[in-house]
């Protein structure tokens, strides 16, 4: 059943989907079986894929894909551009128990207390099946290949491979592999390397 009483102008909802949040973008989709609650923020021209869950306290920016099966729990912000891929799992406590279990429940009367954000940088890439786990930052442009397991924070336009995580190269803007030289597979743009920087130098 979608919910359009509170859904914004130029927003499509699929009529299997639904949208309580008042603070979704012009030209966004939602599609069949996606629920994005009431407090959660979509910003402009996203796509969202079927099942995808956004909670209350999530943040997503202008121009995101976000594929199916993705659950975007509070705390976690993605910026412009990005891509999530199907069934990305993310999570947002370090160390979780039910917060029903009365020896732990005073520590979740409170966020401050188990709540760690997680940061999904502009135009990063998340392959289908990453795990990410909480309190990590992605950068700008960075490439998480699929099924890993991302432990640490991830630098910009680096390629990270495995469980978990490991860098094994960069990644142009455009997303393609860089060379030893710097050029891009896709592209043919070249780069520059000067220490953890990129630079794109001309167009080959």
């Amino acid at each position: 059943m979608t919910s359009s009483a509170s859904t914004p102008p130029g927003v499509f909802v699929h009529p299997q989907a639904l949208c309580e949040s008042a603070r979704v973008g012009s030209g966004t989709r939602i599609w069949a079986f996606a629920h994005v609650t009431d407090g959660a923020v979509v910003g402009c021209d996203c796509n969202l894929g079927d099942a995808v869950y956004v909670e209350r306290g999530a943040i997503i920016g202008d121009r995101v894909t976000v594929k199916n099966g993705v659950m975007l729990w509070a705390g976690v912000t993605i910026e412009d551009e990005a891509f999530i891929g199907p069934a990305v799992v993310f999570s947002n406590d370090k160390y979780p128990r039910s917060p029903r279990l009365p020896l732990v429940r005073d520590r979740y009367q409170d966020p401050v207390n188990w709540l760690l954000p997680t940061l999904v940088s502009r135009g990063a890439s998340l392959g289908a099946g990453a795990v990410i786990l909480p309190g990590v930052t992605i950068g700008p442009f960075a490439m998480v290949a699929a099924g890993s397991v991302i432990t640490h924070d991830v630098p910009a336009h680096r390629l990270v491979v495995g469980n978990p995580a490991r860098v094994v190269g960069w990644v142009c803007a455009c997303g393609g592999k860089l060379s030893a030289g710097g050029t891009c597979c896709l592209c043919n743009k070249n780069h520059e390397f000067d220490g953890d920087q990129l630079r794109t130098v001309h167009e080959s």
